[in-house]
C-alpha cells in the first residue's frame, strides 16, 4: 500500500491522505457523495484517500475547498469562522452548506435550516445528495481532528455515517477510544543525513517492534522476521517515497502485514503450521485466539487495540471503509471475549493487547547494512535476469528473421507430365493356354460324386 504525503501546489494544499478522509467523514460525506461532487468515481475518491493518487489542476483547488483547507497563496486564514463556532451559510447560495457542518464544527444552535432538511442532527440521504452537488465550503478542521482521536463525549464519524437505528453497535469503539494505548512515535527525521543512515535509523527504531507484531498476527517467528526483512527491502527501493512520507514507520508496517498475512504461505511446507505455542497460559490463549480470527480481523484489532491507532487510521491502513473497519473490529472482540472471558470488555482487551505489543522483543535480526545490500543486491539480480530475457528474446527474433524464407512456395503447384508408371489395369487378354482349359471345362461334366436325390419312402 502506497503512501504521499501533503501535496503542494502553488493554487492549493491538501492535508495527508489520512486527513482527508477524517475531515470527508467529520463533514458527513459519503464517498459517493464526494465524487458525485468532484465529478469523478468513487474509486478515484478511495485513491485520494489511501495516497495512490493525488487530485491536479482544478480538481485539486475544488477539493481542498471540499474539504475546507484551501488557502490561495499570500492569503491569512479567514477569521471569520473560528475554531468551535457555527459556520453561517453564505446568503446567496443558501443551499450549498451542509446541514452536518454544524455537528463538525462544534455545537451551538445554528441558522435555520431551508428546503427540505430538518433540525436533527442526521442528514437526508436526498438532501445530502442534492448539497454534495456544489462543492460546500467546508470549516477550517479544528484541533481535535487535526490531532487524531475524537474528542470525548463529541459524537464519532462512524456515529454520523448511520441512521440512528444502527448507532448501537459502534457503542465499544469510543470506549476503547477514551484510554488509547500510546502508538509508536515515528523515528524522528534529522536534517542532514545521508539515505543510508536515515534508512539504518528507521531500521533500528521499527525492525524490532514490527517483529513481534508479525509475530501475533502469524504465529511463525521464522516469518516474522521474513515479513520484516522483505518490508525493509521493499522501503529501500522506495526509499525517496518512503524518506518524504509522513509516517514512515506506518508505511514499512503496511508493507509487512500484507506479507506476512500473505495466503500463499501456506503452500510453503516451512510456513504451513504455527510454531509451539508460549508456555505462560494467558499469553497462549490470547495468541490461540487471535490467530482463530480471519487475518483481516485480526490486524484490524491489534491495529486498534494493540497499537491504539483511530478508526478512520486502521481503515486506511487495511483499505477498508470506515464502517467495515468497526464491524471487523466488533466480531473480532465478540470472538475474543467468547474464548477468554476475562477479556470480554473492551477495556480490559485494549490493555491486554497493548501490553502484549509494548513487550520487549528478543528477535535477533540482521544489521541494517545487512539488509539494504541485500535489497541492492535483489535488485541487481532482477534487472540482470529481466536484461538477460530480452537479450534472449532479441537474439531469437533476430535468428528468425534471419532464416526465415524470403520467398513464398505457392501452395498449389503447377501440373506436370510424370513418366514410368505402368498404363492402367484391366482384364487381360487370355492366352491360348487359358482358352483350352475354359473349353474344356464348358464341354466336360463335373467329375464329381453323383448327386444325391432324395426319394419318398
Amino acid at each position: 500500500m502506497s503512501r504521499s504525503t501533503a501535496d503542494s501546489a502553488p493554487s492549493a494544499t491538501l492535508p495527508t491522505p489520512k486527513e482527508r478522509r477524517r475531515l470527508r467523514e467529520a463533514l458527513a460525506l459519503s464517498e459517493e457523495q464526494v465524487a458525485e461532487a468532484m465529478g469523478v468515481t468513487k474509486a478515484t475518491v478511495r485513491a485520494w484517500e489511501t495516497g495512490r493518487s493525488t487530485p491536479r489542476g482544478r480538481k485539486r483547488e475544488a477539493y481542498a475547498k471540499l474539504l475546507g483547507t484551501y488557502e490561495p497563496d499570500g492569503a491569512a486564514p479567514s477569521p471569520e469562522r473560528p475554531s468551535g463556532s457555527t459556520p453561517q451559510k453564505p446568503q446567496p447560495q443558501p443551499k450549498r452548506q451542509p446541514q452536518a457542518e454544524t455537528q463538525a464544527s462544534g455545537p451551538g444552535p445554528g441558522p435555520a435550516q431551508s428546503g427540505s432538511g430538518s433540525g436533527s442532527g442526521n442528514v437526508r440521504p436526498k438532501a445530502a445528495a442534492k448539497r454534495a452537488a456544489k462543492p460546500p465550503r467546508a470549516p477550517s478542521p479544528s484541533p481535535a481532528i487535526a490531532a487524531g482521536p475524537a474528542r470525548k463525549g463529541a459524537p464519532k464519524p462512524q456515529e454520523r455515517l448511520k441512521p440512528a437505528a444502527q448507532e448501537a453497535p459502534m457503542a465499544p469503539a469510543p470506549a476503547a477510544q477514551e484510554a488509547p494505548a500510546t502508538p509508536a512515535p515515528a523515528a524522528p527525521a534529522v536534517p542532514g543525513l545521508t539515505p543510508e543512515e536515515a534508512f539504518d535509523a528507521l531500521y533500528a527504531h521499527a525492525a524490532p517492534g514490527l517483529v513481534h507484531q508479525t509475530y501475533l498476527l502469524t504465529g511463525r517467528r521464522r516469518l516474522s522476521r521474513e515479513s520484516v526483512e522483505y518490508a525493509f527491502h521493499h522501503a529501500w527501493e522506495h526509499w525517496p517515497e518512503v524518506a518524504v512520507d509522513p509516517d514512515p514507520v506506518g508505511w514499512v508496517r503496511a508493507t509487512a502485514y500484507e506479507y506476512a498475512l500473505s495466503p500463499w504461505h501456506r503452500l510453503r511446507r516451512a510456513h504451513k503450521h504455527p510454531d509451539a505455542p508460549p508456555t505462560e497460559a494467558n499469553r497462549r490463549a490470547l495468541l490461540a485466539a487471535l490467530l482463530e480470527l480471519p487475518p483481516p480481523y485480526r490486524r484490524t484489532v491489534l491495529l486498534y487495540d494493540g497499537l491504539g491507532l483511530d478508526l478512520p487510521e486502521t481503515a486506511a491502513e487495511t483499505e477498508a471503509s470506515t464502517p467495515a473497519a468497526a464491524n471487523r473490529l466488533l466480531h473480532a472482540r465478540t470472538v475474543l471475549g467468547q474464548r477468554i472471558p476475562e477479556l470480554a470488555e473492551p477495556e480490559a482487551l485494549h490493555r491486554r493487547l497493548g501490553a502484549l505489543v509494548a513487550e520487549a522483543p528478543t528477535a535477533t535480526l540482521p544489521t541494517a547494512r545487512a539488509v539494504r545490500t541485500g535489497s541492492e543486491r535483489r535488485t541487481r539480480t532482477w534487472t540482470r535476469a529481466v536484461l538477460g530475457v530480452t537479450a534472449v528474446l532479441i537474439g531469437v527474433t533476430g535468428l528468425t528473421a534471419v532464416t526465415a524464407p524470403t520467398r513464398y512456395i505457392p501452395a498449389n503447384a503447377p501440373g506436370e507430365t510424370v513418366n514410368g508408371v505402368p498404363v492402367r489395369g484391366g482384364p487381360q487378354k487370355l492366352r491360348p493356354e487359358d482358352l483350352e482349359l475354359r473349353d474344356k471345362l464348358r464341354s466336360e461334366p463335373n467329375p464329381g460324386p453323383e448327386r444325391l436325390v432324395p426319394t419318398a419312402e
